[in-house]
């Protein structure tokens, strides 16, 4: 493998993108490596992006690129949906902070409670990690227990409790995390994904105060888990009284109107939500049974109330672009859209593999897609297949960076902005966008394997 970006890759991507190379200059002087967000970081530069719409956006440098990234998950609708816009639009001229309750909030959160049945009562956060340190201080209070149980590779934010274990490597059970403390990381359960009898041993012998997962499996299903866990979780917590938090930051309104529990047929205890929430504005949710929601409220029955400010809680602008994004959503058009297209994308990304000889496969679940850059199996016969029979040491596990680097600069050139190793399709993505981006895919490989990265 080269160890520097090739020089026929970086060449182009200099050339093509030369304004964001200038911008990035700029930004190394105000930003650790230049990046407001890890996953933005690139080499040699990130591109800069000037405006959106629907599927695709602008750089900089006026280059069309179809989008993959959606907002980091956030836009089922795609970029600037005309129905959002005029609601913020409306609500900008009225009020952006107005330091008070407002009917707004109300309306956003009946949407939630309409959708999400499981979401008896609701509170508004500012993101999906302020949502799930809601919910595992909220277990804490209600169980008396300390412990929490999560699954290996699950990301339920960047808060310290639940940082751990977040990302591979997974076979050293060494899961030391920089600036978080060995007594945290001792209230912390890992237990493998997808197993139902390490997770019921684990519960009897920790007496955790919850188990939280992520909605259908590792970082938007890189280890996919299946409706039948889901409920094997449910059926577990509840004889074992044990408070089961479901994170639904990525896969709320997403998979499906009501969520990746409503396609389980589950009720979890609790539910986490962000993203498609507040239709690509910064917000966060939390919901679930009023006995347990009620640890927020003023002289509860329990006696002890959990602290929860938050400046931005159910700000007015926030709500404006979730009220009519839910309403769109309620439809369920905008899913039955997003996951076609990526069931397509999926296919042909596969055929390209096959025809190219190299050794990637596509795979995933719902809107969301996958690549595994290493793969040595047997080719996919359908869209429920899964890579190594969901080995989540296999699926679950980092690859060389240079061809990281080098496979996102390849894409781009080629009209493609991809969210490193995965990406997630819209409602706004086309069939044409979906044939542009097979396109794109196979002269990417080209590139590739012209420069060394894939022999």
């Amino acid at each position: 493998m080269p160890t520097t970006l090739a020089a026929s890759i970086e060449q182009a991507y200099r050339e093509k993108f030369s304004h964001s190379a200038e911008l990035f200059n700029r930004a190394r002087d105000l930003f650790p490596n230049g990046v407001t967000h890890d996953g933005r970081y690139l080499e040699p530069f990130p591109v800069y992006v000037d405006r959106a719409a629907g599927s695709k956006k602008w750089d900089v440098n006026g280059n069309e690129l179809i989008d993959y990234w959606v907002g980091h998950g956030a836009l089922l609708l795609g970029h600037s949906h005309p129905a959002i816009v005029e609601a913020v639009r409306q609500q900008v001229e009225l009020s952006t902070h107005p330091g008070a309750c407002h009917e707004l909030e109300i309306e956003w959160g009946e949407r939630v409670r309409q959708l999400v049945p499981s979401c008896e009562r609701v509170r508004f956060t500012n993101s999906g990690t302020e949502a799930t340190l809601m919910a595992l201080r909220i277990a804490r209070i209600v169980s008396g227990r300390s412990k929490v149980l999560k699954f290996a590779g699950h990301f339920h934010g960047w808060h310290d409790q639940v940082v751990i274990a977040s990302e591979p490597p997974h076979d050293t059970g060494d899961y030391t995390v920089p600036g978080v403390t060995a007594a945290v990381m001792g209230d912390l359960v890992i237990v493998p994904p997808n197993d139902l009898k390490a997770l019921e041993a684990a519960i009897d012998q920790h007496q955790p105060s919850c188990v939280i997962l992520e909605g259908n499996g590792a970082r938007w299903g890189a280890v996919p888990m299946r409706a039948e866990f889901l409920r094997g979780v449910r059926e577990i917590t509840q004889r074992k009284k044990t408070i089961f938090i479901h994170d639904e930051v990525i896969t709320g309104f997403r998979v499906a109107p009501g969520g990746m529990q409503s396609v389980a047929g589950i009720q979890p205890d609790m539910t986490s939500m962000a993203k498609v929430l507040a239709g690509g504005l910064p917000g966060g949710c939390l919901g679930g049974r009023a006995e347990l929601m009620q640890v927020l409220a003023f002289n509860n029955p329990l006696g002890k109330k959990m602290k929860h400010p938050g400046t931005y809680n159910g700000n007015p602008l926030s709500a404006a672009a979730g009220v009519a994004c839910l309403d769109i959503v309620h439809t369920g058009e905008p899913n039955r859209k997003a996951n076609t297209m990526a069931t397509l994308l999926r296919k042909g990304l596969n055929e390209v593999f096959a025809d190219k000889q190299v050794p990637w496969v596509a795979y995933g679940d719902f809107s969301g897609i996958k690549i595994h850059p290493e793969y040595h199996g047997p080719r996919p016969t359908g869209d429920d297949f899964i890579p190594y029979d969901n080995d989540y040491q296999k699926l679950d596990r980092k690859f060389d960076g240079k061809l990281g680097h080098a496979f996102r600069c390849g894409l781009l050139l080629n009209g493609v902005d991809w969210m490193g190793w995965g990406g997630s399709t819209s409602a706004a993505h086309s069939e044409e966008d979906i044939a542009r981006t097979v396109e794109g895919f196979a002269s990417c490989v080209d590139l590739l394997k012209q420069d060394g990265f894939i022999r």
